[in-house]
């Protein structure tokens, strides 16, 4: 399950990519992105409060409150950074899923296999860059829990993912690769009815991927 990603879009071109208008872009002078882990700061694409598209950084991974289970005292909060397609009927993603979905801007994701050392392979779409930046269906909200210091709050994004498609499967114990959204399905994704959005929760097409060398410096075999 993607626990690393990249995004390393200029911020123009994510403007361009996802029809944002520059008074609409709250990244600032943004930065390229070489690996982003749970908790980290990365943009995502939403609607604001007039249904306008807006290009703003938010926290990776729904937050909830963390004990320990051999004491109870409560410790770092857990980060959910992953949804499973066919798990969105529950209490923690799904008034997000109905209201708040969101897309997040990736040039490629990674995953591990192995152990001492593991290999790492960041997987991308074809197109005419090595990282040719694309979207990611996720969903977004203000997460409220609880620290050592007291109540906490940010708002937060997760990544849904679905059944592996033959080019990742391989790659994933589990068989599972974030579900990937198509330019043209944007909208509906990110404004239509429930039952559009959930009609773009599907494996995207081992032939329109590969997987690349990206990231920070990690080891990424060729393509097998």
């Amino acid at each position: 399950m993607c626990n690393l990603y990249s995004n390393t879009t200029a911020v123009e071109a994510m403007r361009q990519l996802f029809k944002v208008p520059p008074a609409r872009d709250w990244t600032g002078n943004a930065e390229p992105l070489a690996g982003i882990f749970p908790k980290g700061i990365a943009p995502v694409v939403r609607l604001d409060q007039d249904g306008e598209r807006e290009l703003i950084p938010l926290s990776w991974g729904f937050r909830t409150t963390n004990k320990s289970k051999k004491t109870g005292a409560i410790i770092s909060p857990q980060a959910w950074n992953n949804a499973r397609d066919d798990n969105l009927h529950s209490g923690l993603w799904r008034s997000s899923f109905e209201t708040r979905r969101c897309l997040i801007p990736v040039s490629s994701y990674c995953e591990t296999k192995g152990r001492n050392p593991a290999t790492y392979y960041w997987f991308g779409v074809k197109g005419d860059d090595l990282r040719q930046p694309f979207a990611c269906a996720g969903m977004w909200q203000r997460s409220r829990y609880e620290t050592k210091e007291g109540p906490e709050d940010c708002v937060t994004f997760t990544m849904i993912t679905t059944e592996a498609n033959d080019l990742v499967r391989p790659y994933h114990a589990k068989g599972r690769m974030p579900v990937i959204v198509e330019p043209g399905d944007f909208s509906n994704y990110l404004s239509g009815p429930e039952s559009d959005a959930r009609a773009s929760l599907q494996p995207y097409p081992s032939e329109k991927m590969r997987i690349v060398q990206d990231g920070i410096g990690l080891k990424s075999d060729p393509l097998p």
